[in-house]
């Protein structure tokens, strides 16, 4: 059991630049709402429903963040900051990354019958905060959703899906970057210390089309007309 808490301080450790130790992160609420929705949902599955549901609600009051005693929650999930809502049929699996204000929803079944309604995450999947994933969906292993993306259809294994309604950015899942990046925020790889970005190279590409452009206009402007000098004659 202490193995099983070191690995998941160390995976949170990982994913978030913050902490300078684990010591930290034992104060985080989104590892308290973790553990609180264990006992909910070892509770619920004994159908101890009133219990489970007394767990769930201090378990809201301490860390603001509501995850209904009977989701399924895989290992090392990482909720960054609070204000998430989990629903009751949300399956989530390994090493999941939730930011703040994240909703798991659900959808009104047609028939009126309880069911499957809440999303299912495959592992590796980050939600930015404010992303509202509504419906008995599949986002894919190691998709991203952006922040404030609203997704009501199916995310492909890898995809990155921003806006509203989301939709993909339509990146080749090949091109997905193997390590986790804090925020979703890319850089060089390896990341360098110095914070290293997108932007750097970026600006790099436009000064040197400048320079390109720059060389073009002196190379196209017309030369200037020669000038002749003409000495006076002496009689």
């Amino acid at each position: 059991m202490f193995d099983s808490l070191i690995a998941y301080l160390d995976s949170i450790r990982a994913r978030d630049p913050a902490p300078r130790s684990r010591w930290e992160i034992l104060l985080y609420p989104g590892l308290w709402a973790v553990a609180f929705h264990r006992v909910a949902h070892w509770l619920f599955e004994a159908e101890l429903y009133f219990l489970a549901r007394l767990v769930n609600h201090v378990s809201r009051i301490l860390t603001a963040i509501d995850i209904h005693p009977g989701a399924k929650i895989g290992r090392h999930l990482f909720i960054d900051h609070g204000f998430t809502v989990i629903g009751e049929t949300a399956e989530i699996g390994d090493n999941v990354t939730i930011y703040q204000c994240v909703t798991l929803g659900g959808t009104n079944p047609a028939n009126g019958v309880p069911g499957k309604r809440h999303p299912t995450l495959c592992d590796n999947v980050i939600l930015g905060s404010g992303a509202q994933v509504l419906g008995p969906i599949t986002v894919g292993a190691r998709a991203r959703v952006g922040a404030n993306a609203v997704v009501t259809d199916d995310v492909p294994e890898g995809a990155t899906m921003i806006g509203l309604k989301a939709r993909s950015t339509l990146v080749p899942v090949e091109t997905w970057l193997k390590d986790f990046i804090p925020y979703g925020t890319p850089c060089r790889e390896p990341c360098e210390p110095d914070g290293g970005s997108r932007v750097d190279e970026l600006e790099a590409e436009v000064a040197a089309l400048k320079a390109q452009v720059a060389a073009l206009i002196a190379r196209e402007a017309p030369e200037p007309a020669p000038t002749s000098t003409r000495r006076g004659s002496r009689n």
